[in-house]
């Protein structure tokens, strides 16, 4: 991966962390911050993952990747809300 393809995860994982909040189930009591660390995360996962099955190197934009990517996103933000607010209620 070159330095531009990690910028480009960056922002894309931005965006996507966005999406995946939006689709997750229920209340997320996560800051914003960490719902973005998650769609990058989420970003390098889901272009992992769509490397290795191989359907990342389509003409153009490549939608199955990105839905990867936000399905990831989703599970990760969902994932990460019921830890945080465990965390939280703890205290």
């Amino acid at each position: 991966m070159t330095i531009g393809g990690i910028i480009s995860a960056i922002v894309v994982g931005l965006i996507i962390g966005a999406l995946g909040r939006l689709i997750a189930p229920g209340k997320q009591g996560i800051p914003i911050w960490l719902t973005i660390i998650v769609g990058i995360v989420a970003a390098f996962i889901g272009t992992a993952i769509a490397r290795g099955i191989g359907y990342a190197d389509t003409k153009g934009f490549d939608w199955l990747e990105l839905i990867t990517q936000v399905v990831i996103a989703a599970i990760g933000v969902s994932l990460v809300s019921g830890m945080y607010g465990r965390r939280k209620l703890s205290r």
